[in-house]
């Protein structure tokens, strides 16, 4: 079902009100309107285009899925695609949700692709500002946009919390290796899916502020100057957060190698105190004389010359920290 709003004058007049009765509403000079679609045909979509007078284009864009954030603008519009973020806090896995708009000069088309993004949160986000409203479809825009950054913010956010958790694992007593490599492959995926909603975002900000765009009006321009701060915001942690997740990869690699130096250290070590009684029994073993042979004397020397010398290997080795 279609939602509706009209604002005249800054104020809102009307709310949830029948579609075809845009046109009419529209013929205000001061009117200002805001239409919702959630997962439309394409029939639909043909028909607000007609009714807009929306390029092609821009309507065949707003019918499929997976578009980069993007600003295309046409004569009589502006065509943006947004995308809102979530992250599952447990798993660290990401899910997109697609939002495809056109700005008119009086109304705001907003194409949603599912339920997924949150349009009462932006509705949410107009009411809360609704001194702004004269500025006209700049302010319906701004509220739009700021809430798809939120989103991307709360997301690295999460992102980072659980990158530091994997940190503190890498250096623990009993680590699971395996655990770690899959954790920071599932975080690099994640955060590769929030680099591709969010760095193109900084573009799509900057050009909603150019003045030949005709947007935004000089009551918003610091609330879309603190909405592009935030894009690079973002833009910079998800960068960020990928350098450290490949980093934790190559001090796991680094911590692996250390504990096999340590366990070849130790195995040669023990390889080499064994290496003494082996060979005093083997050369104790020989067929020929030699002092104490077939003696009782014979056994209690190599006995001693096998403990002396094995003790003192260990000492050495453990003096050295090889053991």
């Amino acid at each position: 079902m279609a939602r509706t709003r009209l604002y005249r004058d800054g104020l809102l007049q009307a709310e949830d009100f029948p579609a075809a009765e845009i046109a009419d509403r529209l013929t205000d000079p001061a009117a200002m309107v805001w239409l919702d679609l959630c997962g439309p045909t394409a029939d639909e979509l043909a028909a607000v285009g007609e009714e807009f007078g929306l390029h092609h284009l821009a309507v065949a864009d707003a019918g499929t899925s997976h578009a980069r954030p993007k600003l295309h603008r046409f004569d009589t519009h502006e065509f943006l695609t947004v995308y809102a973020v979530d992250v599952d806090e447990s798993t660290g896995g990401i899910e997109v949700a697609e939002l495809a708009a056109f700005v008119t000069r009086q109304a705001l088309i907003t194409v949603r692709k599912s339920e997924r993004f949150a349009i009462d949160e932006v509705v949410a986000r107009w009411d809360g500002a609704a001194d702004l409203a004269k500025g006209g479809v700049g302010f319906l825009v701004h509220g739009l946009l700021d809430y798809a950054v939120d989103t991307h913010l709360d997301a690295a956010n999460v992102l980072d919390s659980q990158i530091e958790a994997l940190e503190d694992t890498v250096f623990g007593e009993r680590t699971d290796d395996h655990g770690v490599q899959r954790r920071s492959l599932r975080l690099r995926k994640s955060l590769v899916a929030l680099r591709r909603v969010v760095l193109p975002m900084r573009e799509v900000a900057s050009s909603l502020m150019r003045r030949d765009v005709q947007l935004v009006h000089d009551a918003l321009v610091p609330y879309y100057q603190d909405l592009y701060d935030n894009v690079l915001r973002a833009t910079e942690w998800t960068e960020s957060l990928r350098e450290v997740v490949a980093t934790i990869r190559e001090t796991q690699l680094n911590v692996q190698g250390n504990r096999l130096n340590t366990i070849m250290k130790k195995v040669t070590s023990w390889a080499a105190i064994i290496a003494v009684p082996t060979a005093i029994t083997g050369f104790y073993g020989q067929n020929v004389p030699y002092p104490g042979y077939e003696q009782p004397s014979g056994f209690w020397i190599s006995t001693a010359a096998i403990a002396v010398l094995s003790v003192g290997l260990y000492a050495l080795f453990k003096r050295r920290d090889w053991l």
